[in-house]
């Protein structure tokens, strides 16, 4: 299928088809008190284009609430004022109330926290540097594009930085590289990194002690010591690297999804638990990366359900990608990392790019070698020697449930041998710190190694100094159990992970990977794309716990392509299936249009393009009021006294939540393909759903590149049903550009169903 937001180069289709971001959990920082805390000033599109005049009228009207200029620099953390009108500053809540009731203030919001969310790659999306028949050739490896990244700064010298062979810093770029702890601007930069600046004055602000590089080991400056940022930029537009690995897995070359492109980090993200990044900062960055000529921004954050409203200004990253995308930056972020569960994705704003994570045609298969020579394929990151033939246990008590003592995060050895053995545990927890607790429980009892069953998470990592800990599902697991309760000395052999590539491992949907529907909007389908984010092999920063000789293998949800095809199937044309509970083919709500196919992408036939007019479409359609959308894109609008529907938004797919007899909805497509072109319509209706489209044929000619159609959808069942799935397809013979529908009947509106 084909989608495009905005207008853009085919170099810069190519470059928002490869961005992959990490996600994590959500933590916040104690504020600095309850009289006094940072609060953002939101004032919408800027008035006039002189940067001084507008932070001059900032500090005058701060000024009015605090009582002299003198108080208001004290107050003041951030002026925005390149891509957006607004501040940052101190304020108590009586202050922040004042404000908010002056003419020219859309809002004001307190500060508050978001997360990060956190080789092969390449040649599995067929865009391989080896074949000179693709769209990494066709646009020149990135040449010239700057990609704009939001993350935890960057490791300079990893060779993923090198700027050999690349072109010159674009003549129209106005960044630069900043200063600061162990980042030295002048010599930390090249013609790869073009632009590093930090943003930590609204994090210092809402905490309650200084920033301690102790504690929690990180610099002052652009430099990355979490590793996650370093780590995005390799994927994005890292340079050539040969023999790359963790520990001899995952080896070969790694490098960048647009290896010639330049990179500019703006660091927001700072390293606490779970990496804190405030909003403050991140709208200043928007604002510094806006006026600094990024061609694409790719943000690896994200906060907890439940989520602020998009047309909501404490949400930060939707504001501050509106006035990205209105300034004809595509704003890509990942879907988080909260899945299984449905009505758990992120960062869901139209103009926004999201994208949920798929595993890779590659694996880690390791050799588990019963004594009586059945041999079981495990997962496990196992660089170490191989643990010859030794002792098996599974500890069990007595009594009535004997199981007990065999759980992976509450192991009991009082009645089972350790020492020198291998161990057996099962456990339900789906998250890697069951694995954690069992393989600290076992060292400490002198075991050699650990067999964790458990159900498939798809987040995988090392146990420390080369301590085996292999994983097996529930079936493998229960099958090695029975040898162990049959056998009178089990005995196993563990041997070494192995890289395994291409068939018959197939791809899924990440389990982590979070799903849709919307919990906003769901009329809006998100995530929108799928792009690969398991087991990524890429730079890191030295401090990284598991990095090896400069790389890391990290798991996440990933940043993708506005330019969706071949929805509904991989590279092999195989299924794609849902990790989860239980395993399913995956519907849209799993990845959104399908699997990132980035050279059909590059001739998609038709698109189905979106502009300003759009986004205030759908802002009318979700009733923000007419001052705010005008502040918010710096025209007057007036929405229609009839409220507009939010099906009718042109986004690429059809998703309705709550259909009872019919609707009508419309959708425009762009021909930019042959200007003389004829498209049919082939539609596969959910199950018990009636489509029809008029007109069923689409003639483009020299005059008409673009035609609006429209869609009549009808259901047949009776009671509340859940999702079904079909889709809509044009073809002309050559492309098929296909959107996904997504239809659930409800009969009784609001009705939660628990059954």
């Amino acid at each position: 299928m084909g989608r495009l937001l905005i207008s853009t180069s085919s170099s810069l289709i190519l470059l928002v088809n490869l961005l992959l971001i990490l996600n994590g959990e959500n933590r916040f920082v104690s504020p600095v008190s309850a009289e006094s805390r940072v609060h953002i000033v939101y004032m919408g599109e800027r008035q006039q284009n002189d940067p001084k005049l507008i932070t001059d009228s900032h500090h005058d009207l701060l000024a009015t609430i605090v009582g002299s200029k003198e108080a208001a620099a004290d107050s003041m953390v951030y002026s925005y004022k390149h891509g957006f009108s607004g501040f940052a500053a101190k304020l108590t809540e009586s202050q922040a109330k004042k404000i908010s009731e002056l003419p020219g203030v859309i809002h004001v919001m307190a500060n508050r926290f978001h997360s990060l969310q956190t080789t092969r790659t390449w040649d599995y999306l067929d865009i391989s540097s080896h074949s000179p028949f693709n769209l990494l050739h066709d646009t020149n490896m990135g040449d010239g594009i700057i990609i704009g990244l939001l993350d935890t700064g960057v490791w300079p010298e990893s060779k993923v930085f090198n700027d050999e062979g690349l072109g010159p810093i674009p003549a129209r770029w106005k960044g630069h590289c900043e200063s600061g702890q162990l980042f030295n601007g002048t010599t930390d930069c090249n013609r790869k990194l073009i632009g590093a600046k930090y943003f930590i004055d609204g994090f210092l602000a809402e905490n309650n002690q200084p920033f301690n590089t102790t504690d929690n080991p990180d610099y002052m400056s652009p430099r990355d010591s979490f590793g996650h940022g370093t780590h995005t930029s390799t994927i994005a537009g890292g340079s050539y690297v040969a023999n790359a690995s963790y520990k001899g897995l995952a080896l070969g070359t790694a490098r960048g999804g647009a290896p010639q492109a330049h990179i500019a980090m703006y660091k927001v993200c700072w390293n606490v638990p779970q990496g804190q990044c405030s909003s403050a900062d991140i709208l200043k960055a928007f604002d510094e990366a806006i006026h600094d000529g990024v061609d694409v921004l790719s943000l690896s954050l994200g906060t907890q359900i439940p989520l602020f409203a998009e047309v909501d200004e404490r949400d930060g990253i939707a504001i501050g990608s509106f006035h990205a995308v209105a300034n004809g930056i595509p704003v890509v972020c990942s879907a988080a990392n909260d899945g299984p569960a449905a009505q758990t994705v992120h960062n869901t704003a139209p103009w926004i790019i999201t994208v949920a994570a798929t595993t890779l045609d590659r694996s880690f298969p390791t050799p588990i070698i019963l004594g009586n020579n059945v041999t079981i394929l495990g997962q496990a990151w196992y660089a170490g020697k191989e643990i010859g033939f030794t002792g098996l246990v599974y500890p069990e008590n007595p009594g009535l449930r004997p199981a007990l003592a065999g759980v992976c995060e509450s192991l009991s050895f009082n009645h089972t041998s350790v020492d020198g053995n291998v161990v057996l545990c099962f456990t339900t927890v789906i998250r890697r710190s069951a694995v954690t607790s069992a393989v600290s429980a076992v060292r400490a009892a002198g075991g050699v190694g650990v067999i964790v069953a458990k159900n498939p998470s798809d987040v995988m990592g090392p146990c420390g100094d080369d301590f085996p800990c292999v994983v097996v599902d529930y079936e493998l697991g229960t099958q090695i159990l029975f040898y162990i309760r049959s056998a009178r000395s089990p005995t196993v052999k563990i041997s070494p992970s192995k890289t395994l590539v291409g068939k018959p491992v197939s791809t899924k949907i990440a389990t982590f990977s979070s799903r849709g529907p919307s919990s906003i909007t769901p009329a809006i389908l998100k995530p929108d794309i799928a792009a690969p984010g398991v087991s990524i092999l890429a730079a890191s920063s030295p401090l990284d716990p598991f990095m090896d000789g400069g790389f890391a293998l990290h798991s996440g949800t990933s940043m993708a392509a506005p330019v969706i095809s071949a929805w509904k199937t991989n590279p092999f044309g195989e299924p794609i299936f849902a990790e989860g509970f239980p395993r399913k083919l995956a519907d849209p709500f799993d990845f959104g249009g399908g699997l990132v196919n980035p050279n059909k992408a590059a001739k998609p036939g038709l698109v189905y393009d979106m502009d300003t007019d759009d986004y205030v479409h759908y802002l009318c359609g979700v009733s923000y009021n007419d001052s705010a959308i005008s502040q918010l894109v710096g025209q007057a609008i007036a929405c229609p006294s009839a409220k507009p529907s939010v099906l009718d938004v042109n986004v690429p797919s059809i998703t309705i939540p709550n259909l009872r007899n019919s609707s009508t909805l419309t959708r425009r497509v762009t021909n930019v393909g042959p200007p003389n072109s004829t498209y049919k319509v082939l539609v596969e209706p959910p199950f018990g759903i009636a489509i029809m489209v008029t007109p069923d044929i689409l003639f483009f000619h020299s005059t008409a590149q673009k035609i609006s159609f429209q869609v009549t959808i009808s259901t047949s069942h009776q009671v509340n049903t859940g999702y079904y799935f079909g889709s809509l397809t044009w073809t002309d013979g050559v492309h098929n550009v296909t959107i996904p529908i997504s239809a659930r009947t409800q009969i009784l509106q609001n009705y939660a169903d628990e059954n």
